[in-house]
């Protein structure tokens, strides 16, 4: 049996919560986060694609399904619930940046 093993089987209450604590932000990450991310590039997308506004939309909100599983895939891949709760947050600060900045400056590119 492995260290790690041996804590677990002993009824480690630290680590028994740390890791629960873990799942908890990685859930948290991975549903109401990624579903606002992926949101949030759809609205970015759609204003920066080229073509009709209709199709545009229509595309952009394709892309965000992909990016939705993705993001929840993502939020369980990564090295911690921290590391997958920051890469989500800060993609999507920038595609609301880009959003923003579309609006500013006059509407769709």
């Amino acid at each position: 049996m492995s260290a790690a093993a041996g804590s677990r089987a002993s009824g480690d209450p630290a680590g028994a919560w740390k890791r629960r604590g873990d799942m908890t932000l990685r859930i948290v990450a991975a549903v109401p986060l990624g579903y606002v991310v992926a949101s949030l590039w759809a609205m970015a997308l759609a204003r920066l694609l080229p073509g009709d506004r209709a199709e545009a939309t229509v595309a952009a909100t394709l892309v965000a399904f992909a990016l939705c599983a993705g993001n929840a895939m993502w939020a369980f891949a990564a090295r911690s619930g921290w590391r997958a709760f920051w890469t989500l947050a800060v993609t999507g600060a920038i595609a609301g940046g880009l959003t923003w900045l579309s609006i500013m400056g006059s509407g769709r590119l």
